[in-house]
């Protein structure tokens, strides 16, 4: 599907399909759908970014809080969106040895207790022990930091998912 065929989804169809670009989110997407005709795939991720950037501090965090703990309740229990799945399957978070999946749910766990929602990271950009890492580190960060960190990958996640989209069959069985 190329920019052309996303200008003429009707808003249902747009919605259907780019509806969870941002995770669980498809306020975001049925937002953006008024600001077409898009020039680009480009000027279609802005007007996303746009949006969310527009968005008050707690606009931003409920964005977060859409997002499922990595390695969490949700994929042990097979509730995760189709998109979380995938993503989280190629960094590995389905593999987790037991001391690891036991490192990441303290982490998580201390990780919301500190800022009040997910640790959020583009799982498809990232391999586990690096996301380890930065789950560990960025646990140190002030609300503030975390909240602007949280909301870039989100951005990296939805740019993905975008592309993802426009390059799969998935968009043309409408």
């Amino acid at each position: 599907m190329d920019i052309a065929a996303v200008n003429v989804l009707s808003y249902e169809d747009f919605v259907e399909v780019f509806g969870n670009v941002v995770e669980k989110c498809p306020l975001i997407p049925a937002a953006v759908w008024s600001c077409r005709p898009f020039v680009s795939v480009k000027a279609f991720e802005a007007a996303i970014n746009e949006f969310i950037d527009a968005l008050p501090e707690s606009g931003k965090e409920g964005i977060l809080r859409c997002h499922p703990d990595l390695a969490g309740r949700d994929l042990k229990s097979g509730t995760l969106t189709r998109e979380s799945l995938e993503e989280q399957a190629v960094a590995g978070m389905d593999a987790l040895s037991s001391s690891e999946a036991a490192r990441m749910a303290r982490l998580n766990e201390e990780y919301k207790k500190r800022f009040g929602f997910p640790f959020v990271i583009c799982a498809r950009m990232n391999e586990k022990a690096a996301i380890l890492q930065q789950l560990s580190e960025r646990c140190q960060n002030e609300r503030i930091v975390e909240r602007a960190r949280g909301i870039e990958e989100v951005k990296k996640i939805c740019r993905l998912r975008i592309h993802t989209l426009l390059l799969s069959d998935r968009t043309f069985k409408l």
